[in-house]
């Protein structure tokens, strides 16, 4: 018998600023600015680019980030161009459409929708050619804690079998649904109030929306969940069900087992808006399944290490979210770390305002998400008011201004209290919905998964 090879890892760990885990837009993020600050980073990315991803919309706020990042440009020339949401109303009665436009305040009034393999590819490119020591098929097996509580070695192997070893000065962990800080410490925990699961894939010919509105998203609803449109380039459309874990356990129908392809088809023909845009629409990639969407870890920080994006927490793809916030705590976390490697003393203070911050964005995210698909938010969405510019500012949270906008977070905090007045006025309904909320948050699926690591 013949015992592979394995080299050996390096006698000494070669000393970095810092270990970056995950080479989605995250970690690129992060690598970026930290070594324009001019520090040493190495990025580490366990698979190859391009690699396929959902999560392919992105919001007016990403613009800023892509801007200072010095890819705006770039990103703009590969995607779609997203004026705005499109939800559909009850029984084919049209749509109502949000324009980032009308948004308060907007730092941007439009996104963008990207193929991901190329929106990350793209990222990681910018991200080698800004000095990071970006390496690919590169996963980090071992972070190894020494005094005080700091990392003290990162260890990785190469696809072909090599391990490396860095002594980091600072981890960023930016792995995704991998959560590897998280799931190593044991911070990480699934959601008890909110759970999800999705089947999706791309098509080409799905009909879009006439005018300016062509690349908008269309967000739909139907009785066990939501579904997603996201125009792509090449007349590719994104199409995917978010739905009850339950529902997704469902695989035979009148005594006969259906595949997910099965499944998805007779999903999206629950909505009859949906179904009527799919007509002559033909599959080019493959139907997934995912579950378990909703999780969080009880910290996002410690000694000489932070947890930014999904590695920390991730609620639901409703409000395509996910890109942005991954970013967005890229951005802040690379200036957390950048203030902390220079002045020490400042690091718990610094992480503690971060942490703070982020959750108070993700608590506004979070309200509507765990609320979406209920009876009085589906009676909210079909007739918007914009009485003291309520329906503004919730285009600001779908445009992902819920950090720093005060004007935006109290009006906010005034739609929760209209909420509130509206299920007193249907509460058999607001009942059954509540109900079925909690029933959604203690279910889960585990199947066909593109991610590790679901908790």
């Amino acid at each position: 018998m013949t015992v592979p090879h394995v080299p050996a890892p390096e006698s000494e760990p070669r000393a970095v600023d810092v270990v970056v885990i995950g080479g989605g837009p995250a970690g690129s993020t992060a690598a970026t600015l930290l070594a324009r600050a001019g520090h040493s980073v190495v990025l580490l990315e366990k698979d190859a680019h391009p690699r396929f991803h959902i999560g392919e919309s992105l919001l007016p706020m990403n613009m800023p980030i892509l801007e200072e990042l010095g890819v705006l440009e770039q990103v703009r020339a590969i995607g779609v161009h997203k004026a705005g949401a499109d939800f559909p109303l009850p029984a084919g009665a049209g749509s109502h459409v949000f324009h980032f436009t009308r948004a308060l305040d907007p730092a941007a009034d439009y996104a963008v929708h990207v193929r991901r393999d190329e929106f990350d590819q793209l990222l990681f490119a910018h991200a080698r050619a800004h000095g990071v020591d970006a390496r690919e098929r590169t996963r980090v097996v071992e972070v190894a804690f020494g005094d005080g509580g700091r990392p003290a070695r990162v260890e990785a192997q190469a696809a072909d079998g090599s391990r490396l070893r860095f002594a980091p000065r600072y981890v960023v962990d930016a792995s995704g649904r991998d959560t590897f800080l998280s799931s190593k410490l044991g911070f990480k925990r699934k959601s008890r109030r909110h759970q999800s699961a999705a089947l999706f894939s791309h098509f080409r010919g799905v009909r879009r929306q006439p005018g300016a509105d062509a690349g908008n998203i269309t967000i739909a609803r139907f009785d066990h969940g939501w579904f997603w449109l996201i125009p792509l380039p090449d007349d590719v459309m994104s199409v995917g069900a978010v739905c009850a874990p339950d529902y997704l356990k469902q695989r035979t129908v009148d005594g006969v087992r259906i595949d997910n392809e099965a499944l998805l088809m007779r999903t999206l023909q629950a909505n009859p808006a949906v179904w009527a845009r799919m007509e002559g629409a033909e599959r080019i990639a493959p139907v997934h399944a995912t579950g378990n969407y909703s999780y969080g870890a009880t910290r996002m920080s410690g000694p000489g290490w932070l947890l930014v994006g999904d590695a920390y927490a991730f609620v639901d793809p409703i409000f395509s979210s996910g890109v942005f916030l991954a970013m967005d705590s890229a951005r802040r976390g690379a200036a957390l770390v950048d203030a902390a490697l220079r002045t020490p003393g400042r690091e718990a203070a610094l992480q503690r305002a971060m942490q703070a911050r982020l959750e108070r964005g993700l608590r506004h995210f979070t309200w509507f998400i765990h609320r979406f698909n209920t009876p009085v938010m589906r009676r909210l969405f079909s007739a918007p008011r914009n009485d003291l510019q309520i329906e503004q500012a919730v285009i600001s949270m779908l445009a992902g201004d819920v950090f720093d906008n005060a004007r935006v977070r109290w009006r906010l905090y005034v739609f929760r209290l209209i909420y509130a007045v509206n299920a007193i006025a249907i509460a058999p309904q607001a009942l059954r919905g509540w109900l079925a909320r909690r029933r959604q948050a203690a279910g889960s699926f585990r199947g066909d998964t593109l991610h590790e690591g679901n908790p």
